[in-house]
């Protein structure tokens, strides 16, 4: 008997449907919660694509698993619907993205249906939809109350081809991460969220199970420093010029101090003399980009302004200089120069013939003028400091510059706070009005949602394309009066997938943003799965939301995802899979082929969840040909030869699978199942034995275990069947082998039976002619022996 992959899958996909499986009974007590959740897909494409499956699939059968085990499992899905592609779309066909958002959404909703994937369809979200934006910006408004949403003359990374502003985690290497193009700088009033009011908040990782290298990642873009603050008097200026150091026992050999270009004392600085010349190197320097003046082998430029600082630790004068190496925006904007112990300070002095004075001196590395020594050591020309170590002169140096009130201890942060504002259509109005004097106001609750109008263009000039709306001038005017002007830039749309988590559980209700003891009950999320670029953007973001909403009384648990897994990529021609790089696999030809579970296996049989591969079709055939063989082995009869070798393999098998899919290990689990299989046409298997393998094998090919237990005479779905459990004792093979130590360090192993004993171990070691050897320099004085697990001989 044939299987017949399209008639089963659509068959059992029914099934599912009309019984509510993938539906959560919030209500069940008897059940422990997990909530299952992966990141939820951009509909900018029409369809999804093999990447989008090599994510799903293992996600859905880690949730059958969970289900299987006796879990209150909650699996939702959702899509990320606001954002550049769909404005870009329109652009280039007139297609508003309200249409093609819309077609794109019910495009996925069957690809992910046609997964076989137990998602929970009656929590949906979709961002752009104003059911669920209103609540997106009722989250700005909390912030906006609680005095953590702002809005200041910044300059701001500006991408000049999608002709808007973009947060500094959106720039790589300079360039638009969506578009690639060059990014500039461009001075604009924007808002921000105080997301550094949270820096040390976003650094305890104590309640997280994640990957270490993702939290190294956040700990690095936060940028933790510990250092001081020091004020340097300006000859002839009132105003002093503040610096930050994380090596203040340096202080006595600073000979210059260098501020930005954009730095705002510039004007007060630069004397008569000078002015022509700084102000010509400052507008270059600001004509270039961040990465361009931070670029690692790039000449130290700059200029001397004509004015003098005051070293507040000993009354020494230095120079004021000016250059790009230094930006206005990190840290102070202005650095106190210390050649012999920075390297990019030495380099900049020896450029421009500046003095360099030796005052930490390091035996082990000592400074030799051709470099910067930047260890710590014991300090030398430093007055009465001088002999004191590196760490306690840190202290003693900012103790006595907080006597004199020209500096202190301070804790620095690289984090900056968080651009919101974007210059394009397609996302969440920012929920603010300016009365006629240009004064912000809060759009009152009752007014949301705050609907994003549709008389506009969409091609970028620069503006927002919300300024040429009369329906949303208009609109403002007729409620809170004439010349009354509506904020015209929309939400970051990292705004919509920071909090669509809480929204969920309680994803219909209309009269607030979620339900708080629901949301309590269900979080954290248990698992959250996506990719690991999002670590110092949507990770972060999501953070932050969810501490501030948990300090305003709004959600009980603090950090939002407890354990995170990212998955591998699926490349193509080596590069990830892409509409714009012309390189996208769609599954729809493999599942109208082979059928939904096939490609389901081979994409996990690729290699490991997390590690993922590239991408080809070439073996695919055989795991068609395992699923025929599987059916086969389940509806046709077959006499168990050896019964107690059928058990002990079947045991064995339910442990391999049970223990590879705890580590997300599929690929282990489809190889193992395959070679079980491979066991019973020689050996044999009865219906017992067969209902066992067909539960091991649900979570990765549902329809097709669904389909097997019902011709096994089981009436209900697998997903309600007890997941299978091993006897410890079928588990451990007869015959294995062991490690042999001499003095505790391994020479050699043996193979043996489990309950061999140490007369029988100590012969087969001593005609081991790697262990021989060592045995013959000496004599055996004890003998430690545990069975199954070592032999060591202690010799002498």
């Amino acid at each position: 008997m044939r299987y017949n992959a399209r008639k089963v899958e659509e068959k059992w996909r029914k099934f599912w449907g009309n019984k509510g499986l993938a539906k959560t009974d919030f209500h069940d007590d008897t059940k422990k919660k997990y909530y299952n959740l992966v990141m939820f897909p951009y509909p900018s494409g029409d369809k999804l694509h093999l990447g989008h499956w090599f994510n799903y699939g293992p996600v859905d059968s880690w949730g059958r698993y969970l289900r299987m085990k006796g879990y209150k499992v909650f699996q939702p899905m959702g899509f990320d619907s606001f954002g550049l592609p769909a404005e870009n779309y329109a652009i280039k066909t007139g297609i508003k993205p309200q249409i093609s958002i819309k077609s794109n959404v019910d495009n996925m909703i069957e690809q992910l249906t046609n997964m076989g994937a137990l998602w929970d369809w009656d929590k949906t979200v979709s961002t752009s939809s104003p059911e669920y934006y209103k609540w997106t910006q009722w989250v700005f408004l909390q912030l906006y109350n609680k005095g953590l949403a702002y809005k200041k003359l910044a300059p701001v990374n500006w991408c000049p081809s999608c002709q808007t502003v973009l947060a500094n985690e959106q720039v790589d290497n300079g360039c638009c991460e969506r578009c690639g193009s060059e990014v500039t700088k461009k001075n604009l009033v924007q808002w921000f969220l105080k997301i550094t009011d949270y820096a040390e908040d976003l650094l305890d990782y104590s309640a997280v199970d994640w990957p270490e290298k993702t939290i190294a990642m956040q700990e690095n873009w936060i940028g933790r420093s510990e250092g001081s603050e020091i004020d340097f008097g300006v000859e002839g200026v009132v105003d002093k010029i503040r610096v930050y150091t994380t090596r203040i026992d340096t202080l006595f050999g600073c000979t210059y101090v260098v501020v930005a270009p954009e730095h705002p004392f510039m004007s007060k600085l630069v004397t008569e003399e000078r002015r022509s010349e700084v102000e010509s190197y400052v507008d270059k320097s600001l004509k270039m980009s961040d990465i361009e003046r931070l670029a690692e082998g790039r000449e130290k430029s700059g200029v001397f302004t004509g004015s003098y600082a005051v070293n507040p630790i000993n009354g020494n004068r230095v120079p004021i200089w000016v250059a790009d190496y230094v930006i206005g925006h990190y840290g102070t904007g202005a650095v106190m120069a210390v050649p012999a112990h920075d390297e990019r300070d030495f380099e900049f002095a020896e450029k421009h013939g500046l003095e360099v004075l030796e005052v930490v001196k390091n035996a082990k590395n000592p400074f030799d003028g051709t470099g910067a020594m930047t260890e710590d050591g014991v300090l030398i020309n430093s007055d009465d400091f001088s002999g004191m170590k590196s760490k306690e002169a840190r202290v003693k140096i900012t103790e006595a510059l907080e006597k004199n009130e020209n500096g202190s201890s301070k804790v620095n942060y690289r984090l900056r706070d968080w651009l919101i504002s974007r210059q394009r259509y397609w996302g969440a109005p920012i929920p603010v009005v300016y009365d006629p004097e240009g004064n912000a106001h809060p759009v009152p609750e009752d007014l949301l949602p705050w609907m994003l109008p549709e008389d506009v263009e969409f091609k970028p000039d620069g503006e927002s394309p919300l300024a040429q709306s009369k329906e949303f001038v208009k609109r403002t005017e007729e409620i809170f009066g004439k010349g009354w002007r509506p904020e015209v830039d929309t939400l970051d749309t990292f705004m919509c997938s920071s909090w669509y988590f809480l929204r969920y559980p309680s994803a219909n209700l209309e009269d607030k943003p979620f339900d708080s003891d629901l949301v309590n009950e269900m979080l954290p999320v248990d698992m959250y799965i996506g990719g690991p670029e999002h670590a110092c953007m949507h990770l972060l973001y999501a953070r932050f939301i969810n501490m501030a909403l948990h300090d305003m009384g709004f959600v009980g648990v603090k950090e939002p995802f407890k354990k995170l897994v990212h998955q591998g990529m699926v490349t193509k021609d080596g590069a990830k899979m892409s509409k714009s790089k012309g390189n996208v696999v769609s599954p729809d030809e493999f599942v109208d082929k082979y059928g939904s579970d096939v490609l389901r296996m081979y994409l996990m049989f690729m290699g490991p969840f997390t590690a993922g591969g590239e991408w080809n079709d070439n073996g695919i055939n055989g795991v068609a040909r395992f699923v025929e063989k599987f059916w086969n082995m389940v509806t046709a009869e077959s006499a168990v030869k050896d019964r107690g070798l059928l058990e002990k393999n079947l045991h064995k098998l339910i442990k391999k699978v049970s223990d590879s899919i705890e580590k997300m290990h599929f690929n282990v689990i489809v190889a193992a199942l395959m070679e079980f299989v491979n066991f019973v046409s020689k050996n044999g298997i009865d219906s017992d034995g067969k209902k066992v393998v067909v539960a091991l094998l649900s979570p990765i090919a549902p329809h097709l275990a669904e389909e097997c237990w019902e011709y096994l005479g089981e009436k209900d779905s697998v997903v309600k069947a007890k997941w299978p459990e091993y006897d410890e004792a079928l588990v451990v093979d007869d015959v294995m082998k062991i490690g042999v130590q001499i003095n505790g360090k391994v020479r050699g192993d043996i193979e043996l039976s489990v309950e061999a004993d140490e007369d029988v171990a100590m012969k087969l070691a001593k005609d081991n002619a790697a262990v021989a050897k060592y045995l013959d320099s000496g004599k055996i004085l004890k003998v430690i022996y545990v069975k199954g697990r070592i032999l060591n001989i202690i010799v002498g």
